[in-house]
């Protein structure tokens, strides 16, 4: 595969961290209670992304409208390889699906959206790696946040503090307070099936 595709997260032995910015309708009774509840959707898919600095490019640093706060959300491994394992590409990649109508009855029935996006470094350039963004389904939330998440974490003052050494041009101090993300191993049936690079 000529693009490098890879999981790259903050992960112990039973929990990964994913990330989400909302305003505070959702974020602050979120935080509070460990759980996302209305206005939060359940009727629509929810995006979950394992890279901080893919989501910092998204947000703007929490700058965007409805997206000032940052959650990092702890979920279960073996939920979040379950998510992966019934996923399907949101474009239809040849090395993977036989025929674009294949993957199109494939797409329609999916549970969850799998897409590769160029990783962000401090700077907000594109590298040459592409990280992954996980769509459950409206399906799967209300077990996603009944069942999957362990933890809600505030993320928001160390964004804050992030963003306002970056813009003092302190990039390595900067640097220093991301979260430690290292390359997440998958089973190797689930990473061929959503195009890991192995």
């Amino acid at each position: 595969m000529s693009k490098l595709q890879e999981i790259r997260a903050d992960y112990n032995r039973d929990t990964i961290t994913v990330y989400q910015a909302y305003g505070k309708n959702i974020a602050l009774p979120a935080i509070k209670n460990q759980r996302f509840e209305a206005p939060f959707s359940f009727k629509r898919m929810t995006w979950i992304k394992p890279s901080y600095l893919w989501l910092m490019e998204r947000s703007n640093w929490g700058h965007k409208s409805n997206q000032e706060y940052i959650l990092g959300i702890k979920i279960g491994r073996a939920h979040w390889e379950q998510a992966l394992s019934m996923g399907i590409l949101t474009h239809p990649d040849q090395a993977i699906y036989p025929s674009g109508l294949e993957w199109e009855q494939l797409f329609e029935k999916a549970k969850v959206h799998i897409q590769w996006d160029p990783e962000r470094n401090i700077h907000g350039g594109k590298t040459q790696v592409r990280s992954i963004q996980v769509g459950i389904g409206r399906q799967l939330i209300e077990e996603y946040n009944d069942e999957w998440i362990t933890e809600i974490v505030d993320l928001t003052p160390l964004t804050k503090k992030i963003y306002a050494l970056r813009k003092q041009g302190k990039y390595k101090e900067a640097k220093r307070l991301l979260p430690l993300e290292k390359i997440y191993a998958l089973p190797l049936d689930i990473g061929k099936k959503i195009g890991m690079s192995t």
